[in-house]
């Protein structure tokens, strides 16, 4: 295995874990921003009151999200493993 392979199948898995993770992680920062200014507006300031929210968007998110995720992966470990061949020689 040469340290291109290497590079390029560390490289493949780092944009997977990006594009897997950006749904998650911009639902929670538009929610978290949403209710920050609301928290702005209105000066309540309970520290949970962002967490709830939060909770119920990724959880709709990963519920719309989820199939597209796990057949992504899938195809990235089936591609992966069918791959292996050519990366001992």
């Amino acid at each position: 295995m040469t340290p291109e392979t290497v590079m390029n199948l560390g490289t493949s898995a780092l944009e997977l874990t990006l594009t897997l993770s950006a749904p998650l992680l911009l639902a929670a920062l538009v929610t978290g921003v949403v209710v920050g200014a609301f928290q702005a507006a209105t000066q309540i300031n309970e520290m949970t009151l962002s967490f709830i929210p939060k909770l119920l968007v990724l959880a709709l998110v990963m519920a719309m999200a989820g199939p597209w995720m796990l057949r992504t992966m899938v195809d990235y470990t089936r591609e992966l493993i069918v791959s292996i061949p050519q990366l001992i020689n």
